[in-house]
């Protein structure tokens, strides 16, 4: 049973490069997913829908039995995950089931069979069933590497956001003094100059409300200035964690290649381990290849400059006595 289980598990690991199950596997859910959301988005054009309905509830309930299997399976092999709060029986499955690409699993089969149970808006269930689009994070490692980057950067972004949020209330407050004499059906409250605080402040200005009096102008200027940074200072944040993510997958992963390159040879061990690796950190095979390559120019310019054996100096002696007598160079210098 546990060989089984095992065996479960490396097929449905993501990415294993060397097991060919694995990769069709991938492949198969990966296209699924995208049929999924695909068919979501064609049914919704009443004309298409009606035309075919059996096809898109069959399509839909193929799925959902597909998607049942596929996270029942997961959830049983979840002991021979890595991590050790995983391994026990009953708290590791549970402990599985609550990380969020379980919960994500979850969430986009429920709608399915929550209509056996309760009545719900089956179109408030059709659009949940577009959810099934963030279950390709688990397939694509840039996804995977801003999910990384926001919850590294989540206090940083949320600090930002924060101010952003003080700025809009103020700045709503202030141009609903100015303008709620001038204009009462657009700034005639706090709340109604709250739209047009955020699309000013969000640099979006669709025009459709806009200050009429000396000092709302005034404000709308100074508030569009300042937005221009605030706006800009989540996504220079981003920019900044996913920089500093590359650099320390590439550090990673040159430290790798220095360890395995200390012997001057590359078994085929440590080949495979170098694949891992480079899958593991999401490295393309051309930024692999470049390390490599800058690793081993390295090494052979550490070899070439190296200091040789130190040259001894024989020292002579009387052929009579034994004694030792000085080099000729020293007794051309005397």
């Amino acid at each position: 049973m546990e060989k089984a289980r095992r065996r479960i598990y490396e097929i449905l690991d993501v990415g294993r490069k060397d097991d060919r199950l694995s990769e069709w596997a991938d492949i198969v859910l990966i296209t699924l997913i995208s049929l999924n959301v695909l068919s979501v988005i064609i049914e919704s054009v009443p004309e298409i829908y009606a035309a075919a309905p059996g096809f898109f509830n069959g399509f839909e309930i193929f799925s959902v039995i597909v998607f049942t299997i596929e996270y029942v399976v997961r959830v049983w092999s979840a002991p021979e995950h890595p991590e050790r709060k995983f391994r026990h029986g009953f708290w590791g499955r549970l402990r599985f089931m609550l990380t969020p690409m379980q919960l994500l699993d979850l969430i986009v089969i429920a709608p399915f069979y929550l209509v056996f149970f309760i009545q719900v808006d089956l179109r408030m269930l059709r659009v949940l069933r577009l959810l099934r689009v963030f279950r390709l994070t688990r397939y694509s490692n840039s996804m995977g590497l801003l999910l990384q980057v926001l919850k590294e950067e989540a206090r940083n972004i949320g600090a930002a956001l924060f101010v952003l949020l003080l700025l809009i209330i103020t700045a709503a407050s202030l141009t609903y003094l100015a303008e709620h004499k001038a204009q009462p059906e657009a700034f005639g409250s706090i709340p109604a100059a709250l739209w047009w605080a955020v699309i000013t402040m969000t640099t979006v200005g669709y025009g459709d409300v806009v200050p009429i009096t000396v000092m709302g102008k005034f404000l709308g200027a100074i508030i569009g200035i300042i937005s221009v940074g605030m706006v800009a200072l989540p996504a220079g944040l981003l920019a900044s964690g996913f920089s500093e993510a590359l650099r320390r997958r590439r550090s990673a992963f040159e430290q790798v290649v220095g360890e395995v390159m200390k012997d001057g040879v590359i078994d085929n061990d440590e080949r495979v381990r170098i694949r891992e690796s480079q899958r593991d950190l999401g490295l393309s095979k051309d930024e692999a290849e470049a390390i490599l390559r800058d690793r081993h120019q390295m090494a052979g310019q550490a070899r070439r400059s190296a200091p040789g054996p130190a040259h001894i100096p024989r020292l002579e002696t009387c052929p009579h006595c034994g004694e030792t007598l000085p080099s000729r160079r020293q007794a051309d210098r005397g």
